[in-house]
């Protein structure tokens, strides 16, 4: 625990200069303590209904996780007037920024694949390694910070939630981004392990596309809506050249594509009983299983990749209204990016970027370029926005 004198000084009266990050959860600042250690520390605001002790309880469980492919916690403070989460400081930004960021280099393949099996890593050691289980609720490109080796580490545990029952889901408020969100989350408001893994799928669908989830382009709703009937032709026909990042020049591995588009395809099934456990995803980048292998998921109902879902969680055309209204909301009142509470959204931090097309396959759905006049940097901890339910860890 960190006194408020400790953290004022390491952000220089927590000044402007040290700001790196803001949103509707507060404000990040770059610190450095005296033995010269670089920290980035979150002032959250103090709207919570969250008492002292909840609070307490759950910065506990969150400081004893340890992993590689985990932002870590380092400490805490609770002062009369603030709430501060004091992480360890990741120095090369976010994949978002690398990905779609305007101006950025071409990321290579090796490099995709790489922050691919790290970020799964990551996840997996939440979902099965965690007692209780963990469930981040968002998961997206901004919430990957990468260091110099581009080595991937989750960030933002602002939105997650205990599960203490592995057969069961958590109803909730919906939070998250949109074009991340699993249906059945999206819909009702359940939400599981599984809805981890959709989002995660979405994000192996920008690494294989180099696309964002979501834009005025698009023709569908979603990446996800857009890419799914393309990755079982792929699948099928084992040609990529419309989904494979254009950027790459065919300059990929084909069997770790193959690999890669599976994993896609099975995790953004809209039937969340349907979609694999990240340990299977984690084997399965690995190539140390058959492909078959990620559709033996958890429950005892098997999925098929190239199956039409017809025993989805929710029926198809309601997905399609649900996520239609919220990418008009998000479309029209917040831009790309953004963490939202649905029953009340707001911006948060590097979400104002204007999109740019240029279409140029008539099965993509655009060249979409990101820019944004704030200088989004990776030693944030993380963006998330809303107030949530009480049991909501303010990580």
């Amino acid at each position: 625990m960190f006194t408020y004198e400790e953290l004022a000084t390491a952000t220089n009266g927590f000044s402007d200069a040290n700001l790196i990050g803001q949103g509707g959860f507060g404000y990040v600042y770059r610190g450095i303590f005296v033995d010269g250690k670089e920290v980035a520390v979150k002032q959250l605001k103090v709207e919570s209904r969250q008492g002292e002790r909840e609070f307490k309880a759950e910065v506990e469980i969150i400081s004893r996780l340890h992993h590689k492919h985990l932002v870590s916690l380092v400490g805490y403070c609770i002062s009369e007037t603030t709430r501060m989460l004091v992480y360890e400081f990741v120095p090369n930004n976010t994949l978002e920024f690398h990905l779609h960021g305007d101006g950025r280099p071409i990321m290579d393949w090796s490099t995709r694949m790489k922050i691919a099996l790290g970020s799964a890593k990551g996840l997996a050691y939440l979902h099965e390694d965690c007692h209780p289980k963990i469930i981040h609720r968002d998961i997206k490109a901004a919430n990957i910070l990468l260091d110099f080796n581009f080595e991937a580490k989750v960030a933002d545990f602002g939105l997650a939630k205990f599960s203490y029952d592995v057969n069961t889901h958590v109803s909730t408020r919906v939070m998250g981004t949109f074009g991340y969100l699993a249906p059945e989350y999206a819909s009702s408001g359940k939400l599981m392990d599984k809805s981890d893994v959709f989002s995660f799928g979405v994000m192996i669908l920008e690494l294989i596309t180099g696309h964002k989830p979501v834009g005025s382009s698009y023709k569908e709703d979603s990446l996800a809506d857009w890419a799914r009937p393309l990755l079982t032709k792929a699948l099928d026909d084992g040609s990529f050249d419309c989904l494979a990042d254009p950027k790459l020049g065919r300059e990929y591995d084909h069997n770790e594509m193959v690999r890669m588009v599976a994993c896609a395809a099975a995790c953004v099934q809209l039937s969340a009983r349907d979609r694999p456990r990240m340990s299977q995803i984690i084997r399965a980048l690995e190539g140390d299983v058959s492909m078959s292998d990620l559709n033996d998921s958890a429950s005892p109902e098997h999925s098929n990749i190239h199956s039409s879902h017809e025993n989805s969680d929710i029926h198809t055309s309601q997905h399609n209204e649900n996520t239609e209204e919220s990418k008009r909301m998000v479309l029209d009142s917040q831009g790309y990016g953004a963490s939202v509470e649905y029953s009340e959204p707001s911006t948060e931090y590097g979400s104002n970027p204007f999109i740019s097309i240029n279409e140029s396959c008539s099965n993509q759905p655009g060249n979409e370029t990101l820019s944004s006049s704030s200088n989004e940097r990776s030693d944030q901890p993380g963006n998330r926005s809303g107030k949530d339910e009480e049991e909501q860890l303010k990580v």
